[in-house]
């Protein structure tokens, strides 16, 4: 209670949760938040029946929560999350994603530090290989966590499920070798979300999440990398979906226009005539778009 009332009490930003006040009387402790009215990431992924988040949703929330983290790692004195899971990620009745707990969060390394030491703490599966190994803590091991928590929205499956066949128990494990693939990425994605997005963008966050879920540190992105290349599928999306109602709506009044002639035309020479549907408008050429790893020497 102690370390998220230092925390939150000092820190202020849209995509944290504001703390509003605590009560602490003898052994009774209280802590007062902003009412988050739409709940945790974790019960609209895996838990409401006949709901699902559409993948414009995913993706806000996604972008939120990136923002919120790099907002911990860039502060003056950084902070590392620590326990960065979809139960921690509450939504306002908007949708808006906003971190809560803060009860392991942790002041990052300064100075000349490349690292702090600590007791390994947080969520199994959610944790990066190199903290739960040696206890060394770095702000890329949030981002571990971030690619566990985008790989659960691409999916639709949980980090941890012992209900599945043996080999995708673990999620990170089964799924991570997938994800470069330009075909087999497309057929593990949550069928919830068919028909959404594009297979361009699709392929392009699939590729985000095998970066932070890299197993050398170096090899993940840094935070603020992240909301600036979601800020950017989220700025190509709108334009093209812009772009593609225009089109529909042309190529539909294109259609009534066709669809009137030819019905003069019919009553007049008592002959039917059919109109053409209109065209879909095609966003992305799947075929056009190639990911790869970014090399370790480049990451570092």
């Amino acid at each position: 209670m102690q370390t998220e009332v230092n925390y939150l009490g000092q820190l202020s930003h849209s995509n944290l949760v504001k703390l509003i006040g605590y009560c602490c009387e003898d052994e009774h402790r209280l802590l007062v938040y902003e009412y988050m009215a739409s709940g945790s990431l974790e019960k609209h992924l895996f838990r409401r029946v006949g709901c699902s988040l559409t993948w414009s949703k995913r993706m806000k929330i996604a972008l939120d929560a990136a923002k919120g983290l790099a907002f911990l790692h860039g502060a003056e004195r950084p902070i590392i999350y620590r326990d960065f899971k979809t139960s921690n990620i509450l939504l306002d009745a908007d949708f808006n994603a906003k971190l809560a707990d803060f009860g392991l969060a942790k002041d990052g390394p300064t100075g000349d530090q490349t690292h702090v030491s600590t007791r390994v703490m947080g969520t199994y599966g959610y944790a990066a290989p190199e903290y739960v190994m040696t206890g060394h803590l770095t702000a890329r091991s949030d981002v571990y966590g971030y690619g566990v928590v985008l790989l659960e929205m691409l999916l639709g499956r949980r980090a941890m499920d012992k209900c599945r066949p043996s080999r995708e128990h673990n999620l990170v494990e089964w799924a991570r070798p997938l994800l470069n693939h330009n075909k087999k990425v497309l057929r593990i994605l949550d069928p919830k979300m068919d028909g959404q997005y594009s297979a361009k963008t699709a392929r392009k966050v699939a590729n985000l999440a095998y970066q932070c879920l890299s197993q050398n540190p170096k090899g993940r992105p840094l935070m603020n990398e992240v909301v600036e290349l979601l800020e950017t599928l989220e700025t190509n999306d709108d334009s093209q979906e812009e772009a593609c109602t225009s089109v529909k709506k042309r190529n539909s009044g294109r259609t009534g226009s066709h669809r009137e002639g030819s019905a003069d035309r019919s009553r007049s020479t008592n002959v039917r005539s059919r109109s053409e549907p209109p065209k879909e408008c095609e966003l992305y050429d799947p075929t056009s778009f190639e990911t790869e790893e970014k090399s370790e020497s480049d990451r570092g």
